[in-house]
């Protein structure tokens, strides 16, 4: 993991300003010396920089994107509490942490926040953008902000503008933290009720009907309590609560409502119609959160755009899992590229037609 301290105000989409931001990133394998092999992985709401652990189906040694022959780069969204500048940071006016007085980011902050980065690294052109999800509306922003910087850009279960149902859901979420009298005061388990509670909530969007009745149904039908679905729930705000801050929670849910690239601009058509680099949109079929309609419009209007759609029992956690599927769809993309650099025919453990379960460790 790698740091970046730029130490100068970084004024902020909605006003207001950060004094100075840090941002951490991984990188994986070496920039070619024409700086041409450079594969930019923008994460979703909880992830963080290692995208190799995260997404290691797409990723690594082997891998659709191998690191022998890429130059693959992560960064750390702001506002997140995995090293990149957030509410846990210190505010050098104060010396304490942020905590609920961090102020309102956007997707766009994101973007520039990533753009530095490259900048930093000497990266003037990436050769494939992709994200899923916060990570795909960051992607996209990116193209519409310097559309010529990316040639490729690879936008999975994302949106051009969040919609009212995604909106509705983050606000349950953020009713459920706001509700819990702790959060940022300070106290040891500060926010931990209400994050669990909200993770709970956010569960039933990112999966389907499909995917908890093949993984949670019992086997007692006699039972009348304790069932598998409630566990499951519990354990997965559990497992979150673990791993994540729930301040960070609340202003990144905050800033994916913030999404809409024709705010300022105009119409989401004619934005979208601007976009140069070449696009694949991959929808899931089960996707309750970022539905196939919401891939449908950016793909009718960035000219020339493929969308595939991708049958899952997932739901929207499908685009961190079916990789078995979306590997080769990307790859078949990026192949009818003119001279585009090589791809190996990536590998998976068990092979493409092993049975897998359904995870029980997301990084969503």
């Amino acid at each position: 993991m790698h740091s970046l301290t730029v130490k100068k105000p970084f004024l902020l989409e909605a006003g207001g300003a950060l004094p100075e931001i840090e941002l951490f990133y991984h990188t994986y394998g070496a920039l070619s010396p024409a700086k041409d092999n450079v594969v930019w992985v923008c994460h979703a709401l909880t992830g963080n920089s290692d995208a190799s652990d995260w997404w290691s189906g797409l990723i690594g040694e082997g891998r659709l994107f191998d690191t022998s022959t890429y130059f693959i780069v992560c960064a750390n969204n702001l506002g997140s509490c995995y090293g990149t500048t957030g509410p846990g940071s210190p505010n050098p006016a104060t010396g304490a942490p942020y905590g609920l007085d961090f102020p309102e980011i956007t997707i766009r902050d994101m973007v520039r926040a990533h753009q530095l980065l490259a900048d930093h690294l000497g990266i003037g052109r990436i050769h494939v953008a992709l994200g899923g999800s916060m990570g795909g509306q960051q992607v996209l922003e990116w193209a519409i902000m310097e559309p010529q910087r990316l040639d490729h850009i690879v936008l999975l279960a994302s949106n051009a503008q969040h919609s009212p149902w995604g909106i509705a859901f983050n606000e349950a979420q953020r009713m459920a933290l706001l509700a819990d009298a702790t959060l940022g005061s300070g106290v040891p388990e500060a926010g931990r009720k209400g994050l669990e509670a909200a993770r709970a909530i956010a569960m039933l969007s990112y999966r389907s009907y499909e995917a908890y009745r093949l993984s949670q149904s019992e086997t007692d039908q006699d039972k009348t309590g304790d069932f598998r679905a409630s566990s499951y729930q519990r354990y997965q705000g559990y497992k979150l609560w673990k791993r994540f801050d729930p301040v960070s929670y609340l202003v990144l849910s905050k800033a994916m409502d913030s999404h809409h690239v024709g705010r300022g601009r105009g119409s989401v058509p004619k934005v979208l119609s601007g976009i140069r680099a070449r696009t694949l949109v991959v929808g899931i079929d089960s996707d309750l959160l970022f539905p196939v309609r919401e891939q449908e419009l950016i793909a009718q209007w960035i000219p020339g755009a493929r969308l595939e759609v991708i049958p899952s029992d997932y739901g929207h956690d499908g685009f961190l899992v079916e990789f078995h599927t979306i590997a080769p769809v990307i790859r078949a993309f990026l192949l009818e590229a003119p001279a585009f650099l090589s791809l190996k025919e990536p590998s998976f453990r068990g092979g493409a037609g092993a049975p897998r379960a359904l995870p029980g460790t997301e990084k969503f």
